[in-house]
């Protein structure tokens, strides 16, 4: 028709704004008039530009309910950027939340609700001994690139994972597999060295999704998957930007975004400034909790207090002094008025906890009362150690709030018993990985663990922390041998209490999901089972 997308609106006090609609003439109308709606739809406006606006209105009405269509794009905030988007490579969770569901899926995949559910394997059976899994895999799907999944792709991807080359930065998880057969391209049979009661929580995770072979050694700046969205663009230190997939197989469930980009803003000034100007139209992780009140007043925005899986530890490394004694890590602990932390640290929003463990997870045991604050038991448990007079450290801290703001309460109160702790500012991800996950070159760290149930990493001899104890190790070897669930949980429950009497790490507090979002958005996850920002049930509504 020749006509640019316009849009008006009517204010409470009678106003109409006309705006943007473009005739053939090239006349841009734009203007505020002062009307009154009467019987059908007629409008008189008051003025010497009559001709003018009526002009302009009937131009807007030609236009038809499509121009005033829903939005279909959507930008949402992060404070992190990705430095990868393989979640099959490397650990850092930022990758997970731009690409697990929205370009990645696996076998199965976690729900918001933190439930396992199909996915790409539309059921399964697991024999009596526990120790076989058959996949009835989903027919008709295709990755990006337009080669097809089967069972030859799938097993392609859980060799990878497991294999000696893997860099998955949950490799463990794929251990226990045995063998992986493709019977025939819509079976997938994977026999276990022995039983593994989490393994279809463990395919659920963003390092279990299912890559190609020809597209995978380039995943990390291309990634290519089977889900909704395609990769568009990556402007680095910017956004990243995903199209919708105009080929996606669910189609009993297609998506409603055509484009959504991730804006990176680390200041979390910055955030809330983005969200007021409608720079970003979501935050799902908000970084100033300080400022959290004041959004929960602005009627534009909807706000939810979530739950998350986020554990803030100071993890000390174990395997030096003096922080292998115990007696040192205990004393830590209980300097530490873990409440007063979160007040000061994160305005109160936030659970203490005893262990590494969330209230979220099946199992929780509170052991936040092992070590409360004590500080006269704490100097009296140093000077048992050998430090009457306290000891020096540094402890080495990424640039997100909640480590930099935690990192100074703690230092005013180790203190006060005669604790001194250097602040080294650290850059996250790339050389805190380097220097701490990788390099172990550190005496204390804080982060926010975000893996769901991940307590086994104190099992694992190559972690950051250091933590050796034999009896912990087997703990989690059996539970996680158990299929039982009751069984399961109970020796989750002894693994959490070693850890609350061993103080590995400081065990600290949950941090809450603090979403922020446009009111008229809908869809985004409330909670946070796993780390994600899955936008397939996303859409903007009226």
């Amino acid at each position: 028709m020749g006509f640019a997308r316009g849009g008006g609106h009517a204010t409470a006090r009678g106003l109409v704004w006309i705006s943007g609609c473009v005739g053939s003439t090239g006349l841009r109308v734009g203007g505020l008039f002062r009307a009154r709606a009467i019987g059908m739809g007629r409008v008189f406006v008051c003025g010497r530009l009559v001709s003018l606006a009526a002009l302009a209105l009937a131009w807007c009405f030609v236009l038809g309910p499509a121009a005033f269509a829903a939005r279909s794009d959507v930008v949402v905030g992060m404070a992190i950027e990705p430095q990868g988007l393989d979640p099959t490579a490397a650990a850092p969770v930022a990758i997970g939340q731009v690409t697990w569901q929205n370009i990645y899926q696996g076998l199965v995949r976690i729900d918001r609700d933190g439930k396992v559910q199909p996915q790409l394997a539309e059921r399964w059976t697991v024999s009596d001994d526990g120790r076989t899994y058959t996949f009835a895999l989903r027919e008709g799907v295709k990755f990006h690139n337009g080669e097809a999944f089967d069972a030859s792709t799938a097993k392609f991807a859980l060799d990878r994972a497991r294999g000696a080359n893997s860099t998955n930065p949950q490799k463990q998880f794929f251990s226990v597999i045995d063998t992986v057969t493709a019977q025939d391209p819509a079976t997938l049979v994977v026999t276990l060295k022995e039983p593994a009661g989490n393994l279809l929580y463990w395919l659920g995770w963003p390092a279990s999704v299912m890559v190609e072979p020809k597209s995978a050694q380039v995943n990390r700046t291309e990634p290519v998957g089977t889900g909704p969205f395609k990769f568009a663009r990556w402007a680095k230190g910017d956004r990243i930007v995903l199209e919708r997939n105009p080929n996606y197989w669910n189609t009993a469930q297609p998506v409603r975004i055509q484009r959504a980009t991730f804006r990176f803003i680390g200041d979390p000034q910055a955030q809330a400034a983005a969200l007021r100007a409608g720079d970003v139209d979501a935050f799902p992780e908000f970084g100033a909790p300080e400022l959290y009140g004041n959004f929960q007043k602005d009627a534009r925005f909807t706000t939810l207090v979530g739950n998350t899986e986020l554990k803030v530890v100071a993890g000390m490394n174990n395997q030096r002094k003096p922080f292998d004694d115990k007696r040192v890590r205990q004393a830590l602990m209980l300097a530490i008025d873990r409440p007063l932390l979160i007040e000061g640290a994160w305005s109160g929003l936030g659970q203490a906890i005893g262990s590494h463990y969330t209230p979220n997870d099946p199992g929780f045991i509170d052991l936040t009362g092992v070590y409360p604050a004590d500080k006269a038991k704490a100097r009296r448990l140093l000077s048992e150690a050998g430090y009457p007079n306290g000891f020096s450290f540094t402890i080495k801290v990424p640039q997100m709030s909640y480590a930099t703001r935690s990192a100074e309460v703690l230092q005013a109160m180790l203190a006060e018993i005669g604790v001194t702790m250097t602040i080294v500012p650290t850059e996250f991800p790339a050389k805190w990985v380097s220097e701490v996950m990788t390099g172990h070159d550190f005496d204390m760290t804080i982060v926010a663990h975000a893996e769901p149930m991940d307590i086994s990493i104190y099992a694992r001899p190559d972690y950051y922390f250091g933590y050796r104890n034999a009896a912990f190790n087997d703990t989690i070897r059996r539970a996680e041998q158990t299929t039982d669930q009751e069984g399961r949980l109970k020796l989750y429950g002894e693994a959490q209490t070693m850890l609350a009497e061993d103080v590995p790490a400081l065990f600290l507090f949950v941090m809450p999901k603090l979403g922020i979002w446009d009111r008229k958005l809908k869809g985004l996850w409330a909670n946070e089972p796993i780390p994600s920002n899955d936008l397939t049930e996303v859409v903007w509504e009226d």
